[in-house]
């Protein structure tokens, strides 16, 4: 799922990169540690790379992959260093895990050019938490010589396994399975809350696409990981899109739809953008195509901001209420067939 200002191939990028690397020393001084709680140590947390031992409750937790320090957030765990994944939001920390991070200011990482290990190293860290991370054998192993591991759960992805697993895996790394256990639980009842407040979504075809378009075509997501959040509301991923899936594509899976094709969008009533600012949405409509589509001309979409479309593509316990409260009015209105969005003639 790439973001950001590459688009759609950022993380691919990323993934290429991700091997190994060093960087130089940290520039300023690392936040400071948060009780990582009360559990009953040690603890033997199992990944993909086999079994890591957390002797004793961490102290300095390290943030090595794109998103777990929502999930050590929402534990209530402040990282003393986090990694940027894009946006360049305050301590790589987005709006919606704001008010968790408070006032802290953890070491800012970064995994571009593959993990930096003398920068971790100097944090003095005691659990470093890789589980969105790209971790191969190979950043294991350095990783490990550093300080304690937890890798990708075992069988899931490298990058973006789903959220809940993840959650309950660091949950445990934490002495925390309980409190993590609670947290997805409440994540999922709230979808489920909102799914049944909402019996107009319930069978609805949906699309969810990023925007604009890349290399001639519109990147739409067939059902699964990237389209849970509005399958748990109820919507349905019409499997017109499987067909455009290359059969080399990475755990995303985006279909590539060519603009002459686009009218395979038709099989949704609803389109969701995913609209980053408003240059966007204009290269959307400028294509004659585009304006032809149903739900287009019908006002049956919903164009995100940046914020709302980083929250869908991080799904975490943090990101996913935010979708909640801030994507739920825009379906909303696309459901009943919104004017606002039709494009001028």
């Amino acid at each position: 799922m790439g973001r950001g200002k590459s688009g759609a191939f950022a993380v691919a990028l990323v993934v290429a990169a991700l091997l190994a690397g060093c960087a130089g020393p940290p520039t300023s001084e690392p936040a400071p540690p948060a009780p990582a709680g009360d559990g009953a140590f040690p603890v033997t947390v199992e990944h993909a790379f086999g079994a890591t031992v957390v002797p004793a409750a961490p102290q300095r937790i390290v943030s090595a992959g794109y998103s777990e320090q929502d999930v050590l957030l929402s534990l209530g765990v402040t990282p003393v260093g986090v990694t940027e994944w894009y946006g360049e939001h305050p301590s790589a920390t987005w709006p919606w895990a704001q008010d968790e991070l408070g006032d802290a200011a953890p070491e800012v990482l970064n995994i571009d050019d593959g993990f930096q290990y003398e920068r971790i190293a100097a944090l003095e860290p005691d659990l470093i938490v890789a589980t969105n991370a790209g971790v191969d054998q190979a950043s294991y192993e350095r990783l490990s010589a550093i300080a304690p591991t937890i890798a990708q759960p075992a069988g899931a992805t490298a990058f973006f396994s789903p959220w809940d697993g993840q959650t309950l895996h660091i949950g445990r790394a934490l002495g925390r399975e309980r409190e993590a256990q609670e947290v997805v639980d409440g994540v999922n009842a709230r979808f489920a809350a909102v799914a049944a407040e909402h019996p107009q979504f319930a069978g609805t075809p949906a699309i969810f696409l990023q925007a604009p378009y890349y290399n001639g075509a519109a990147l739409a997501y067939p059902e699964g990981l990237s389209t849970n959040f509005l399958t748990d509301l109820g919507f349905v991923v019409p499997d017109a899109l499987d067909p455009f899936v290359p059969a080399d594509a990475d755990v995303f899976g985006q279909a590539s739809i060519p603009l002459e094709q686009l009218g395979t969008l038709n099989a949704a009533d609803v389109l969701i953008w995913a609209t980053e600012d408003a240059e966007a949405r204009t290269a959307l409509e400028e294509q004659a195509v585009y304006r032809q589509l149903t739900p287009v001309r019908e006002g049956n979409l919903v164009f995100t901001d940046a914020v709302l479309a980083g929250a869908i593509y991080f799904t975490t316990p943090l990101s996913l209420p935010y979708v909640l409260d801030n994507l739920v009015p825009l379906l909303e209105k696309a459901v009943a067939g919104n004017p606002e969005t039709v494009p001028a003639v």
